[in-house]
C-alpha cells in the first residue's frame, strides 16, 4: 500500500519529468502557455534583459496560424528611455539595423535560438560576440508610449517562443495532497 508521502513524492517526480524546462531541446522547447504563473525562478537559465527585473506590459500572445496577427514576444517596462538592454545569454550579434521604422538587434544564442530587441539603439555590429549580461544597446522612445519599454522576442528556427520561459518558471501551480494528512 502506498502511503500519502509516497504518493506525494511520486506526483512531484512526475511533475518534474513533465516540466517544460526538462523537455528535450532545452528551455522553452515545450512551452506554449502565455500565462505567467508559478514561482519566479530562473527556469531557463537566462538573465532578464533589463535591470531591475521589469514589469511585463504586454504578454506573449502568438497567433493561431503564422500569417495571422499576434504578439510574438513580450513588452518589458524600462525605468526610462535610454535604459540599457543586456544580452540574456551569450551569443553572437546577427543583425543590428532598422526594420520598417524601428532599430532592432538580434543575437544568435546557438541551438537555433535567437532573441531580438526593439526599439534599441546599438553600436554593435553583426559578428560581435556578446556575453550574458553584456550591454546590447539602449531603449529608444516610442514602442510602448508613454511608458518606456523594449519588445523582446525569441525564436527557435521559425517558431516564436515565449521569452519569459527562459527567465521564469511558467508551469502552472498544482496542489498536492499534504504529506501527513490528519487522521480522519
Amino acid at each position: 500500500m502506498k502511503t500519502p508521502a509516497t504518493r506525494a513524492a511520486m506526483a512531484a517526480a512526475l511533475l518534474l519529468a513533465l516540466s517544460p524546462t526538462a523537455a528535450p531541446g532545452g528551455p522553452g522547447a515545450a512551452v506554449a502557455s502565455s500565462a505567467i504563473s508559478g514561482p519566479t525562478v530562473e527556469a531557463g537559465g537566462w538573465s532578464w534583459p533589463l535591470s531591475p527585473r521589469p514589469a511585463v506590459l504586454r504578454a506573449f500572445d502568438p497567433p493561431a496560424e503564422p500569417w495571422l496577427s499576434g504578439h510574438r514576444g513580450v513588452d518589458l517596462q524600462a525605468a526610462d528611455d535610454g535604459a540599457r538592454v543586456t544580452s540574456p545569454a551569450a551569443g553572437t550579434v546577427t543583425f543590428a539595423g532598422v526594420v520598417v521604422d524601428r532599430p532592432v538587434i538580434t543575437v544568435d544564442h546557438g541551438n537555433g535560438l535567437r532573441s531580438s530587441f526593439e526599439a534599441v539603439r546599438s553600436d554593435l555590429k553583426p559578428g560581435t560576440a556578446v556575453a550574458e549580461g553584456e550591454v546590447l544597446g539602449w531603449i529608444l522612445p516610442g514602442h510602448c508610449t508613454p511608458a518606456p519599454c523594449v519588445h523582446w522576442g525569441v525564436r527557435r528556427g521559425d517558431e516564436y517562443l515565449n521569452p519569459l520561459a527562459f527567465v521564469t518558471d511558467l508551469r502552472p501551480s498544482i496542489l498536492l495532497p499534504p504529506l501527513d494528512p490528519a487522521p480522519g
